[in-house]
């Protein structure tokens, strides 16, 4: 059986993180047993960490890494590094908000060996048009610097092999914001196997989201020269 590890980022969740682990825990079942629920809580001040740490005690695949950067992206990039170092076949990576529906996971599973990576597609978002539209400006940006056309550059639910997602991965910084922009423009631009599945995407569950648009828009500026710089790396 195929190993995987399905990882999340956390960040002062205490409101949504019992209910989604309790939802993504059962997508583990019939896969290898090294297959983990891994999730990145660096600096919540709130109980997401005290949530985590007594679901352990009922959910022996459930891994709580805390070693990592407090933000959102470097959390993304940990989680992958870990899939990677520790040799797993496949990395699912969603978001624990609870914006994301588990029983949409299948379909994408069910596809592994025929795609390097499958990516999700929120044609129809619950998040609000402000975020719809920031996603649709991303997308024209990487049509720009990279020349590839994607309907979905950001998307939390993608499933990747880990073996093509590693070389990617060893070309962010580890501090880097917007990791998963960036995979999706070096696989689409390599013309790795790659599919865009449609997937719901719902209003967040509760709690308030760290990154609002004010921050949104300070990681876009930044986000123009690190294209540059990629966009370098790709022709080099």
């Amino acid at each position: 059986m195929d190993s995987l590890y399905v990882v999340m980022p956390a960040y002062n969740e205490e409101a949504n993180i019992e209910a989604v682990v309790k939802q993504w825990y059962p997508v583990l079942l019939g896969k290898d047993a090294h297959s983990r629920l891994i999730i990145a809580d660096a600096g919540s001040s709130d109980r997401t960490h005290e949530i985590l740490t007594e679901l352990k005690e009922t959910h022996p695949q459930l891994e709580i890494l805390t070693d990592s950067d407090r933000q959102h992206g470097p959390k993304v990039i940990a989680l992958y590094k870990k899939a990677i170092e520790d040799g797993i076949d496949y990395v699912f990576q969603t978001d624990s908000d609870g914006q994301t529906d588990p029983a949409e996971f299948n379909a994408f599973w069910d596809e592994r060996t025929l795609y390097e990576g499958i990516f999700g597609n929120r044609t129809i978002r619950g998040d609000g048009k402000s975020r719809a539209f920031v996603e649709r400006v991303v997308c024209m940006l990487v049509h720009h610097f990279f020349r590839v056309r994607v309907p979905d550059a950001n998307a939390p639910f993608r499933l990747m092999n880990v073996k093509t997602l590693a070389p990617y991965v060893e070309k962010l910084p580890g501090d880097y914001n917007i990791p998963n922009i960036m995979i999706t423009a070096f696989y689409v631009h390599d013309h790795r196997k790659t599919c865009f599945k449609e997937i719901s995407f719902k209003p967040r569950q509760g709690g308030v989201n760290s990154i609002n648009i004010r921050k949104i828009v300070k990681i876009g500026w930044k986000a123009l020269a690190d294209f540059r710089g990629f966009r370098k790396m790709m022709k080099g």
